[in-house]
């Protein structure tokens, strides 16, 4: 089973968004049969094998094992990853391209990078598991909190100018670069600020919520 499993077919990608099926696949993170994940979901055995045949079809299930009970033959099923991201390569014709805003302060470009990283590392997966070999990658995952938004601003700047000067100074340009035979891999750099989301703030016992601040 994989950690997580990038879909990049349409059909799959809306086999797996229908409610049943999702919660069909949550509960297969464990294998199981048919029988067992209909007292799960609370649903006809038969309307759970309809969902397991979509979902094998389109390979979010695997066969585990076959378990001979009297006249009947039990199917174990498990999911073929613990988590599932959707690529954009499943909205090929109106996928983000990057290309398109290439604006460093854009939102809509971070997004569209995020977009094409998804993809991309969905594909390096798949090929390194076919070739049983692992994928070189490095990732950093922080926060920071800006006083002000000029702090911000000369924090970006001075990042940049690192940046630029850490590639200025590794990357190979010469002939020969690149993913060949006797040259260097090329990787793909993203570096990425965007301000975190708030998170609500959990009243204390006896405090009036701002709804009813609002109302005295």
């Amino acid at each position: 089973m994989l950690d997580i499993e990038v879909i990049e077919d349409p059909a799959a990608a809306e086999a797996s968004l229908d409610p049943i099926r999702t919660r069909i696949l949550m509960e297969l993170a464990e294998p199981g049969s048919a029988t067992q994940l209909a007292a799960k979901v609370g649903l006809p055995r038969q309307k759970v094998n309809y969902h397991l045949k979509a979902l094998e079809r389109h390979g979010l299930v695997e066969l585990v094992e076959e378990r001979r009970r009297g006249n009947v033959t039990e199917r174990i099923l498990r999911a073929s990853a613990a988590s599932y991201l959707i690529s954009p390569a499943a909205l090929a014709s109106v996928a983000p391209d990057p290309h398109r805003f290439s604006d460093r302060f854009s939102a809509f470009w971070l997004l569209a990078l995020a977009g094409r990283m998804v993809q991309e590392m969905g594909q390096l997966i798949a090929g390194a598991a076919a070739a049983k070999q692992p994928v070189a990658t490095f990732a950093i995952d922080g926060e920071i909190t800006f006083r002000t938004a000029a702090d911000r601003a000369a924090f970006a700047e001075e990042l940049g100018v690192a940046v630029t000067r850490l590639v200025d100074e590794y990357h190979d340009g010469g002939p020969g670069s690149g993913a060949t035979a006797g040259g260097g891999r090329k990787h793909r750099l993203v570096v990425a600020l965007h301000p975190s989301l708030r998170t609500p703030r959990k009243a204390s016992p006896g405090t009036p919520s701002a709804k009813e601040q609002d109302n005295d």
